[in-house]
C-alpha cells in the first residue's frame, strides 16, 4: 500500500549518549524522507556529541568515542538538517517520548526553534499499543486461543492468568529472552526461580525507584541522582535520605532505602 501523503513524511531514528533529554546528546541520526510522489531521500550521519559516550550506551548501539571524534557536531549540521526536515511530518517508533524531544532540544541548543506545532506526528509504537492490546483478554486469546468471558471478575481473571502462564511456559521453554535493545537476558525455563530472576534481575524496590547496576549495586533510577549508587549519594548528600523519607514515595521504596543505608553504616 502506498501512503496517502499530502506533504513529505520523515521517518527518523536517533542513537544517543543516554536517555536524559536535557543532558544527553545525539551520536547518530538517520532520516528517510518520503515525498507525496513516492520519491525517497535518505540522510544518515554520525555526530560528535562533544561529551563522552558512556560505556553502557556504546554497548547498546555500538558507537564509541573514537567513532565520532572526527564527525561533525549537531550544531554544524543543524541548518542542513532543519532544511531537510522543513515542511515534513515526523514519524518513527517511539519518537514521541524520546526522539522528537531530544531532536528539538538539540536544535534549540543550536539556536534553531524547530517548530512541531504544524506537523503531523506519527508514532508506530503508539499504533502498535493501540491496535495490539496488551491486556489479559488479549493475552488469553493469543496464548490460549479462547475468548475471556466475564472479564474483570476476579475469579475469571485469576483462572485466565493461570492458563496464560502455563501456555507461556510451553511456548517459550528453551527460548532466549532479550530486552528491547536486543541484549541477551537468559534462557526461558520452566523453573519458577529462574523465571523470577529473568523478569526481575534488576529490581530493588517494587516501584522501580532503585535498580541494580552491572556490579550488583543498588542505584537510583530517577531524578538528579539517576545512575548513581545509593551508597555514594548517601555519602555525598546525606540529607537526601530525609528528603525521601518525608516525600510521597511508597513505603516499600523507603524500606529498601533504609536497608541500604543501615547496611552501608554497619560496613564502615
Amino acid at each position: 500500500m502506498n501512503l496517502n501523503l499530502k506533504t513529505p513524511i520523515a521517518f527518523f531514528d536517533l542513537e544517543s549518549t543516554g536517555i536524559n533529554i536535557s543532558t544527553d546528546r545525539i551520536v547518530e541520526i538517520s532520516i528517510l524522507k518520503v515525498h507525496p510522489n513516492g520519491r525517497q531521500e535518505t540522510k544518515t550521519s554520525l555526530i560528535n556529541p562533544t561529551i563522552p559516550i558512556p560505556a553502557e550506551s556504546s554497548a547498546i548501539h555500538g558507537i564509541f568515542d573514537k567513532d565520532v571524534k572526527d564527525s561533525p557536531t549537531f550544531k554544524s549540521l543543524s541548518r542542513e538538517l532543519h532544511q531537510f526536515l522543513e515542511g515534513a511530518d515526523l514519524a518513527g517508533f517511539n519518537v514521541l517520548k524520546f526522539d522528537i524531544p531530544l531532536l528539538v532540544e538539540e536544535f534549540l541548543r543550536s539556536g534553531i526553534d524547530f517548530d512541531i506545532e504544524k506537523r503531523n506526528i506519527l508514532d508506530s509504537q503508539k499504533i502498535f499499543h493501540m491496535m495490539e492490546k496488551r491486556n489479559l483478554s488479549a493475552a488469553y486469546k493469543f496464548y490460549c486461543g479462547k475468548t475471556l468471558e466475564n472479564a474483570h471478575s476476579a475469579e475469571a481473571d485469576t483462572i485466565a492468568s493461570y492458563e496464560v502462564f502455563k501456555a507461556q511456559m510451553e511456548k517459550y521453554d528453551g527460548d532466549e529472552a532479550e530486552d528491547l535493545q536486543g541484549n541477551k537476558l537468559g534462557v526461558f525455563q520452566n523453573d519458577m526461580k529462574k523465571i523470577h530472576n529473568l523478569l526481575n534481575e534488576k529490581m530493588v524496590d517494587l516501584a522501580g525507584r532503585f535498580i541494580f547496576n552491572e556490579n550488583g549495586e543498588e542505584c537510583f533510577n530517577f531524578g538528579k541522582h539517576k545512575g548513581k549508587t545509593i551508597e555514594n549519594v548517601l555519602k555525598e548528600e546525606p540529607s537526601y535520605y530525609d528528603w525521601m523519607m518525608k516525600g510521597d514515595f511508597p513505603l516499600d521504596t523507603k524500606r529498601k532505602f533504609t536497608q541500604v543505608k543501615l547496611r552501608s553504616f554497619n560496613q564502615r
